[in-house]
């Protein structure tokens, strides 16, 4: 007798998950139908099946099979999307690399989310690639989005205005008085998904017109989480200070009201948290460095403390500032106002006359600012010999002229041991008597602003060296070795120039001094641009760590942030280090929380980077809306294959000319040359290259400057093609 056809077994999910779970395999379709004897007909139940599992996190999809989670390794993170639409995962662990993450295999996940991510089969890239499997915290459910069109009573469509959310959102209102026009930005809650790409959303609250630079600072603000509003209890605990620092505070504490300390600030400053003084000696100098005491004010575990360490630091725009603390201590009671007394701690230092430290000490004490300074008097003072400036300065002009010249000489001794300075440009935006935004320039540094920055370097290693021989755990301000890969690429480039005798021989590391030597080579030269730019590109991003591997940019072996305490948390945790081992009392940090807080305090430094740099970016694109058309010089300060990017001269934007709108050639792009060159002209194209472009296009919206290339003059053309000439002769 035949033997009776099995019937195939009612499929589930749970059947399907033992069919896993025995295989200890990942399985493909095909794999799964054969495996639980499934007739083609229930394909489609398979398929629902395996997308229930898929979206539980219970099974992760991979290129062409699925796997049981719980055999996947499971990362979780924060989601960072590219404008490209491709993610970064940015693992909790930070020991971890970075996880890419396809735009296919996103699933729900948004910019900024907390995720699960699955790690993949290893592929060829330089990280780790996985899928997301599960969202397990939303960054926010209301956006900054733009109106793009009012679609009937009641509806608008809007689109998100963070480019890396590449969503669109239809509205109603909630609020019968918000009724927003095209191109005004409004806060949304999203809904429900409606399509792909479309969600449903609930206006919620209006911001304005977009061209508002108030109104971009707002969406910047909002779109990067920067805190905004202080909690009443962070406001009750600041009013509850005193204005002034009582007589029974200066108990204990060093008196340095004669010492002639001075606040050296730009023009606009409204907070003032370090003074310096100098003092020539037999032996070379004393610098004292006095820094508001705002740990006096602020002890651990108070709301003022808490919301503070939430916030990191304070974030900058061309209009405002979110400052750490509220006005009450930043421009206030933790303000060294001239003239008006102040706790600080101290760090003074002694150098010999060729600026090596020779001893330090470190004082809680009381002081007071003989003069509010800026760096232009100092300028005007020591540098241009303005004599009514001279004038003004008189009394204090001495100590000035001590203070540049140790500036001077703790300058060449740091490039002596190898710290880098990169020299480039710091764009400033300046604003009218309306405070819209009337020209971007680069930011004009004079030695004043050196003489701030080498003291504040030298009282920041003064402090974590004396901390480091204490045994006190603390956070430092570390800075690791270059990417070796990015290295090897600008030493190819450079292999084939005459910078090439700088270069470290084949297995020699890449130290500093080494570097600074290749900087110094490259000045004023044609290899500048190229040299600062891919050597800075090479840097790894400095951070906090309660484990010293010293400085790299700074060629320093023991570094720590001190000097702002009132605007970075990092500095404010080092004061109570400082103030403990000074006093022998009070509690030690543990390894493990400082870890915790370091990482925590790098993430939001990345924000406040983030956030300026695109209200940067923003206003630029304003700035340039009623310039389409002109003409501008530029330099190449990065290529790809399909285009480059050529930064301004005039106005400090960059902006993209396409390979598309090149129509004379094609162009083919050798990235370990970073150039692109013509198939049939020979026409190149490379980083560092001067360049004349028109603006054709600036987009809000996207976020972009869109040029093209000047038309070529004939002697230029002329020149090209008689190098080309001699070249294809040579070959």
């Amino acid at each position: 007798m035949a033997r009776k056809k099995r019937s195939a077994e009612p499929m589930g999910v749970e059947s399907l998950l033992r069919v896993f779970r025995k295989s200890r395999k990942p399985l493909g379709f095909g794999e799964l139908l054969k495996l639980l004897g499934l007739p083609n007909r229930q394909r489609k139940e398979l398929d629902e099946a395996l997308d229930i599992l898929v979206r539980d996190g219970r099974l992760i999809r991979m290129r062409d099979a699925y796997g049981l989670a719980d055999n996947m390794q499971i990362i979780t993170g924060e989601l960072e999307v590219q404008r490209s639409g491709v993610g970064f995962v940015l693992p909790e662990d930070s020991r971890r690399k970075d996880v890419f993450v396809s735009s296919k295999d996103l699933g729900d996940a948004r910019h900024g989310d907390k995720v699960a991510v699955a790690l993949l089969p290893k592929r060829g890239g330089r990280n780790p690639e996985g899928r997301v499997v599960r969202v397990l915290e939303r960054r926010t459910e209301i956006y900054a989005v733009r109106i793009l069109d009012v679609r009937g009573k009641g509806y608008w469509l809007a689109q998100a205005t963070d480019p890396k959310l590449g969503f669109h959102l239809l509205l109603t209102a909630e609020d019968v008085d918000i009724a927003p026009q095209k191109n005004d930005i409004v806060l949304a809650r999203i809904g429900e998904r409606l399509e792909e790409h479309l969600w449903a959303g609930t206006m919620v609250a209006m911001l304005g017109t977009e061209t508002d630079l108030a109104v971009q600072e707002q969406l910047v603000k909002f779109n990067h989480h920067v805190p905004t509003v202080f909690p009443e209890t962070v406001l009750e605990q600041a009013a509850a200070l005193p204005e002034r620092p009582a007589e029974e505070d200066f108990g204990g504490r060093r008196d340095l009201r004669d010492l002639p300390l001075v606040t050296i600030d730009g023009a606009t400053a409204k907070d003032f948290d370090d003074a310096v003084c100098v003092r020539e000696t037999s032996k070379g100098f004393t610098l004292w460095v006095a820094i508001a005491d705002v740990a006096h004010y602020v002890p651990p575990f108070t709301p003022l403390d808490e919301e503070a360490r939430e916030r990191g630091n304070s974030y900058y725009f061309p209009k405002s500032v979110e400052p750490m603390f509220p006005e009450r201590l930043s421009n206030g009671l933790c303000s060294l106002n001239p003239s008006e007394p102040r706790l600080a701690m101290a760090a003074e230092m002694e150098f010999s006359r060729d600026g090596k430290m020779t001893g330090a000490s470190f004082h809680a004490i009381v002081m007071q600012s003989h003069a509010r300074l800026t760096y232009e008097q100092v300028h005007q003072a020591l540098e241009e010999r303005n004599p009514q400036v001279l004038r003004d300065l008189e009394p204090l002009l001495p100590m000035l002229e001590q203070a540049e010249s140790l500036a001077r000489i703790l300058k060449k001794r740091r490039h002596g041991r190898g710290s880098l300075d990169f020299d480039l440009p710091d764009p400033e935006i300046l604003l009218d008597v309306r405070g819209e935004a009337v020209d971007i320039q680069s930011r004009t540094r004079h030695f004043s602003h050196q003489i701030i920055e080498e003291f504040m370097i030298a009282a920041n290693e003064a402090v974590a060296e004396f901390l480091t021989k204490k045994d006190v755990p603390m956070l430092y301000r570390i800075h690791d070795t270059p990417d070796p890969e990015k290295l090897r690429g600008l030493f190819e480039v450079l292999g084939r120039t005459e910078l090439a005798v700088r270069l470290p021989k084949k297995g020699e590391p890449a130290e500093p001094e080494m570097l600074q030597t290749l900087l110094a080579a490259a000045r004023d030269t044609e290899m500048e641009f190229l040299v600062n730019r891919l050597l800075l590109r090479s840097q790894m991003q400095a951070k906090y760590s309660p484990d010293n591997i010293g400085h790299f940019g700074l060629a320093s072996k023991c570094y720590a942030h001190f000097t702002s305490p009132i605007r970075r948390y990092a500095d404010l945790e080092l004061h109570r280090a400082l103030k403990n081992a000074l006093s022998g009392r009070g509690p030690k940090v543990s390894h493990k929380q400082l870890k915790t807080l370091g990482d925590a305090l790098s993430i939001r430094e990345r924000r406040a980077m983030a956030a300026e740099r695109e209200i940067l970016k923003r206003v630029t694109v304003m700035f340039l809306m009623d310039r389409v058309g002109e003409e501008f010089s530029g330099v190449v300060s990065s290529l790809t294959d399909f285009g480059f990017w050529v930064e301004l001269a005039d106005v400090m934007a960059d902006g993209m000319v396409r390979l598309s709108s090149l129509s004379d050639d094609y162009y083919t792009f050798f990235p370990e040359r970073h150039e692109l060159i013509g198939r049939r002209t020979g026409r190149t194209f490379r980083l560092g290259q001067h360049v004349q472009v028109v603006l054709e296009e600036v987009s809000l919206s996207r976020l972009e400057i869109t040029l093209v290339l000047a038309p070529e003059k004939e002697e230029e053309k002329k020149a090209r093609k008689s190098r080309k000439g001699k070249k294809e002769k040579r070959d």
